[in-house]
């Protein structure tokens, strides 16, 4: 249960565990799956704190980090074999 509760804690405020997004990926506490929630979250937050800004054509440094770690993620768990059950290893 103290997991789930730290999951849910790093995904209120994931800047604050976190010096750096790519810091999320070598998190070896958590699965890929639970690394993407995280990650979501910091680029809601990234997203967030530049809504209304002028430069909309162009991402900011901290919101294109956040995006690359996600897509990192995001390509692993595609990659993986799909495992039903925990059997097999």
């Amino acid at each position: 249960m103290a997991k789930a509760k730290l999951l849910e804690d790093i995904k209120a405020d994931p800047s604050r565990f976190y010096p750096a997004p790519t810091d999320v990926i070598r998190d070896r506490r958590f699965s890929d799956t639970e690394r993407l929630e995280i990650l979501k979250a910091w680029e809601r937050d990234a997203r967030s704190s530049y809504e209304g800004e002028d430069d909309i054509g162009e991402q900011p440094g901290a919101l294109e980090v956040v995006m690359k770690a996600r897509t990192e993620v995001e390509e692993r768990i595609a990659a993986s074999p799909k495992m039903e059950t925990g059997a097999g290893r």
